[in-house]
This record gives structure tokens, sequence and C-alpha cells, in this order.
């Protein structure tokens, strides 16, 4: 049984969480986050600077939402005090990343180049050629951002060319082998 939903959730003094008509809106200092909350599962309780989720039967599909809107709510409160960003790395004989206004134009390996566009709440920064940091408020929408970016090349296991996460390593294999 996982108790996440149960614990409190401890609310910055630079965020302001509110809760009217189904909907939790947290704001802080890098913006401002909203999310819908089904009625007739959760209760959200504001109290000073603690946030509490209860639920409001015992019904499997409620106890699921218990857990998924406690932690909603916490990445909520966490991404517009500090943001979120995930890394990406390129590997490959000359694949890179140059910045060319608000998109980002990546050369991996194919005939064309591949531009990328972020939206208004993405921030891409081509830290080095073969180094992207992709940074933003809401932790959904900064992860599936790279995870986009990393299905135009994935990692390959024999030479370990693609685009991976920095903290990532890729399982190597073993290339064929000679014959005598």
């Amino acid at each position: 049984m996982s108790r996440i939903g149960r614990n409190p959730i401890k609310v910055p003094a630079s965020v302001k969480v509110s809760y009217a008509d189904g909907i939790v809106t947290v704001s802080g200092p890098l913006g401002t986050l909203t999310q819908a909350i089904e009625n007739n599962k959760i209760n959200v309780n504001i109290e000073g600077d603690v946030v509490t989720v209860s639920r409001v039967s015992e019904a499997k599909e409620v106890r699921a939402a218990h857990g998924l809107y406690r932690a909603l709510i916490q990445n909520m409160v966490i991404g517009v005090e500090k943001g979120y960003s995930k890394n990406l790395v390129i590997s490959g004989v000359g694949w890179k990343a140059v910045a060319q206004g608000n998109k980002v134009v990546l050369s991996l390996g194919f005939s064309h180049t591949i531009d990328v566009v972020p939206t208004d709440d993405i921030k891409v920064e081509v830290v080095s050629p073969t180094e992207l940091c992709i940074k933003g408020i809401d932790k959904v929408k900064v992860g599936q951002f790279a995870a986009d970016i990393k299905s135009l090349r994935k990692p390959e296991p024999y030479h370990g060319y693609g685009i991976r996460y920095k903290d990532e390593t890729i399982l190597r294999k073993e290339g064929k082998t000679a014959g005598k």
C-alpha cells in the first residue's frame, strides 16, 4: 500500500497555493501552474503553509488518484520554486547542436538537419555542441520534450552513438570478432 498521498506538502514562503472549483493553482517566483482535481475523488485542504490531500472513499480508483494528485501538487510546488531540468548528451562523429534564435538545429548524421522549436514554457540551452539542457517549471513537459529530442536518434549499443540523458549509461555490446 502506498502512503505517498498521506504525506503533507510543505509550501515554501515564496510559493502560494490556492484551491477553488476543483482547480489547484500554484504560484511562485518562476511562474504559475494549474491542475484540475476530480472533486468526487479527492479533497484538498490548505492550512497555512501545509497542503494535505485526502480521499473520499476507499475505492481502488480513488486510492490510486490520491497518491497521483499529491505527487502532482508536490511537483508543481517544486517547479514554481526551483524549476526542473534535463541534460542530454549527443554522441556521434560530427553530430552537434547549434542554437539559432529560439530554435535548436541538430545535425545527427542524417542528410538533413533537424530543427527543434521549444514551446513558450520550455527553454533549451546549448551548453556545448554536444550537450543540451532543457529547463522549465512543469516536470511533465520538461521530461516529454527531452524524450521527444532523444527519440530523434536513440543510442545504439555498438558504438554508443545517439542522444542520451547525461546520467544514463548505455549497455554496450561486443562487436563481431574477426575470423582466423
